[in-house]
Order: structure tokens, then C-alpha cells, then sequence
């Protein structure tokens, strides 16, 4: 009996899970999913000029440091249509499909970094701003965001109902702002900017791809079939072969970004702990992957630090998984030494932000405590001239009024309780009659059932 209904627990929380996750739901026809990516794969006329608008306002804003802007050109941005033409071409044995969706990203691509060169040719602001700068260096977290964004972005695909989740993705994935930073690159000769702009594109439209061709296959899309044996055949090998030579790269790729987050974070970690050193600062940190060993560069400002501090801290790297490394101290500047100057300048930038930062988030803290703090006590506080105005008018002796919210403790029961407290001076003895008078009129006047009236 007990198996039984474990069974039947099994059984019910199987059809619960199925009924919440289930894609058939609102699920557009095969056909019609497969035809609406085919449209949005085209580079033509209308899909043409918005990209090419879509990239000078992403332009503008990178070199503008706006992240407004570059949301609102991502959000018209129709790149993502070839990007999930690819996926779903392998994922449906299309060739034809793949060969135009290439075709077409190809032709993307080279207008969109082209539009962006000549913006950032003609454009009088030549500095890289942070939001540019964020482009050219590409994470682990962009791998997540591609491959979940992609997810995301073809389930709604596949939706009979217009979704906003395809803006989303496009503004979560932000595959312009790359292409845009590429063209910044080369407008100002700087290749590391280029490189790194299009290996964050590639990143991103390799993963989206792949979301794109996992949902296909989970949703079971019927593969194209040939009648004859031997063109299927070649067809399937080009389609290998092209996925061959752009995943592979890919899993490189990804591969080299997790290894370099988790070297960045273990760097970070053992600078801020074993670098530490009295009346010293941390001005810069370098850290270079071209070679196969790590190489860690840091220049210290302020007090010198004894060279077998930091051989100890060098024995200490091991701790940190960053055994491979090389360290390299150097400790403030001297005649001849060959220092980066801005690197400085970005270094105590850099730490200045950092203290700032904390200091603004602990002004803020203060605020919204003191804020707090007044809104309780004006809860508590009524408008004494407007009242002492309306009851001189009433009563012509009165001099002084004030009227508060007390707090009252009894003792016998030990438990406090609010109580309003009226303290009024008039010029002459009042009788009784017009004491009662003025208190029931402070008791109308003030809302409070509970007043207390204390007259000099």
C-alpha cells in the first residue's frame, strides 16, 4: 500500500511538473515558427537601414557613456535574426537555411562594424568610456547571458502571441554594442579593442545559436528529408563541418574565459590579503595572459616594503592556485624606472572610486535613517501655529499653546500608552467652564479622544 501510493505521489507530481513546464501551450505551428525566422534572417531594404540607424545611435551612446541609448538601439536592433537562423537551420538538417543565415550575418556584421568605424572616425569625442570598455574584455557571465537569453528568445519565438521577451534578449545578450566597439578599434588603431569587441560578438552569437538549436531539438522539429540518399549526405557533412568549425573555437573560447575569471578572482583575492601592507597602497595591478605563465604586475606607493615580505608573499601564491605565476612588485618611482604613468593615474582613480563609493552608500545609509527619523516625528507633531492662531481667535487671553504626542508609562500596569499633551498660558483666570470649552475644542481640533489639558 505504502509503494502504491508513493506511486501515485510520483505520478501526480510528474503531471503538476509537466502541466507548468509545458511548451506545447500557445505553440505556434512548425510552419510558422520556421517562416518568421526566415524573415528575420534577410539584410534588405528595411532590416538594413535600422541596423545601420540602430548602430550610430549604439555609437552615440557608447562614446556618450549613455546606457539609455544603447538600451534604446538594442531594442530596434534586428540582429538576432540570423543568429537564430543558424540554430535552427542545424537543428532542422536545413543547409539552405544555414548558407543564408551566414550569408546574411556575414553582411551584418561587416555594415555594422563598417557604420561604426566611420562614426568613431568623424566623431570629435576620441576617449573610451566605460561602457565602451566593458565590451572589450568578454566573461563568463556573457557566456550565461548568451546561452539563457538565446533560450529565452527562441521559446517566445515560438509563441503564437507577440512577446516582449525578444527586445529583452536583445538588450540582455547586447550583441551590437561589441560590433560598435570593434569599429572603435579600428577607427582608432587600437586592436586589442577589435579583437576583444568580436571575440565578445562571436561569444555571444555561437551561443545564442546553440540555445537556439537546443529548443528546436527539445521541441522535436521535424528534419528535412531529401529524396536522394547522397545529396543528404553531403548536406549533412557541410552542416558537420559547419558546426565543427564554429563550435569548436567556441568551446576554446569559453574555456580560456572561465580559466581567466577564475585566475582574475584569485589574483584579486591574493592582493587584497597578502599584499597588504601598513602605510602602502596598491596603486595598479596588471595581469598578462600571453604567455603561457601568469604574469602579475604591481606597483605599491607609500612606505617601502622589505624584500622578504614579499618573497613571503610570493611562497604564498600556491595557496591561491596561481602557482604558474610570476609576480612582479614594483614600489614607487624612481629615476630611470620605466613607469605607466596613467596606469597610476587609473590605479588611484580606481581606489578613490572604490572609497567614495562607500562613503556615498554610507551618507545614503544616514539619509534614509534621518529621513525615517523625521517622518516618525512629524507622525507625531501636529501644526502648532496654525492651531494657536484658530484658538486665539476663540479665546482672546491665550498666550502660549503647545500640543505634543507623549508617551505615557503606567507604572501599576507596566505598559506605555500615547497620550496627547496640551500646555496652554493664558493672560488671566479662566473659569472652569471655558477650560472644559478649550479642551473639548483641542480635542475636535487635534483628532484625539485621549487629550490632556495642563494650564498655567
Amino acid at each position: 500500500m505504502k509503494v502504491n501510493k508513493n506511486l501515485r505521489l510520483i505520478v501526480l507530481l510528474r503531471e503538476i511538473i509537466h502541466d507548468r513546464f509545458n511548451l506545447e501551450d500557445d505553440k505556434a505551428s512548425e510552419e510558422e515558427i520556421i517562416e518568421n525566422v526566415r524573415r528575420g534572417i534577410e539584410f534588405r531594404g528595411m532590416n538594413l537601414w535600422v541596423l545601420i540607424f540602430a548602430i550610430f545611435i549604439a555609437s552615440i551612446g557608447l562614446n556618450v557613456n549613455s546606457t539609455a541609448v544603447i538600451i534604446g538601439a538594442m531594442l530596434i536592433s534586428p540582429l538576432m535574426g540570423p543568429i537564430m537562423g543558424i540554430g535552427l537551420g542545424v537543428g532542422i538538417n536545413d543547409f539552405e537555411i544555414i548558407k543564408k543565415s551566414y550569408k546574411n550575418l556575414g553582411v551584418a556584421v561587416l555594415i555594422s562594424v563598417l557604420t561604426s568605424t566611420v562614426y568613431f572616425l568623424i566623431t570629435p569625442l576620441s576617449d573610451a568610456q566605460s561602457e565602451l570598455l566593458a565590451r572589450t574584455t568578454p566573461t563568463i557571465w556573457d557566456v550565461f547571458i548568451a546561452l539563457f537569453g538565446g533560450l529565452a528568445g527562441i521559446v517566445a519565438a515560438t509563441r503564437k502571441s507577440i512577446s516582449n521577451v525578444i527586445p529583452g534578449v536583445a538588450i540582455a545578450t547586447a550583441l551590437m554594442p561589441p560590433l560598435c566597439t570593434a569599429g572603435f578599434g579600428l577607427a582608432t588603431g587600437n586592436l586589442s579593442f577589435f579583437f576583444g569587441a568580436f571575440y565578445l560578438f562571436f561569444i555571444n552569437s555561437v551561443f545564442i545559436s546553440l540555445a537556439t538549436y537546443i529548443i528546436v531539438r527539445f521541441l522535436k522539429f521535424h528534419k528535412k528529408e531529401f529524396l536522394d540518399p547522397q545529396k543528404e549526405m553531403r548536406v549533412k557533412r557541410s552542416i558537420i563541418t559547419v558546426v565543427l568549425i564554429t563550435v569548436i573555437p567556441s568551446i576554446i573560447m569559453a574555456y580560456n574565459i572561465v580559466n581567466r575569471t577564475f585566475i582574475e578572482k584569485n589574483v584579486q583575492q591574493f592582493i587584497t590579503n597578502e599584499l597588504n601592507f601598513p602605510n602602502t597602497q596598491v596603486v595598479s595591478r596588471k595581469i598578462n595572459f600571453d604567455s603561457s605563465r601568469v604574469q602579475i604586475e604591481v606597483l605599491l606607493l607609500g612606505a617601502p616594503v622589505e624584500s622578504n615580505l614579499i618573497e613571503a608573499a610570493k611562497q604564498k601564491l600556491p595557496k591561491y592556485r596561481l602557482d604558474n605565476a610570476k609576480l612582479i612588485v614594483k614600489q614607487g618611482i624612481t629615476e630611470g624606472s620605466k613607469v605607466d604613468i596613467s596606469a597610476i593615474r587609473a590605479g588611484v582613480i580606481e581606489e578613490l572610486y572604490k572609497k567614495n563609493e562607500e562613503i556615498i552608500k554610507n551618507k545614503d545609509k544616514q539619509i534614509q535613517l534621518l529621513e525615517s527619523k523625521i517622518a516618525l516625528l512629524s507622525q507625531n507633531q501636529f501644526p502648532i501655529e496654525e492651531i494657536s492662531r484658530e484658538a486665539k481667535v476663540i479665546f482672546n487671553s491665550l498666550q502660549e499653546l503647545s500640543v505634543n504626542k507623549s508617551i505615557i508609562m503606567n507604572l501599576k500596569s507596566n505598559k506605555t500608552d500615547t497620550l496627547v499633551v496640551a500646555y496652554a498660558k493664558f493672560s488671566k483666570s479662566v473659569p472652569y467652564s471655558e477650560r472644559k470649552k478649550f479642551n473639548e475644542w483641542l480635542k475636535e481640533r487635534t483628532n484625539s479622544k485621549d487629550l490632556r489639558l495642563i494650564i498655567n
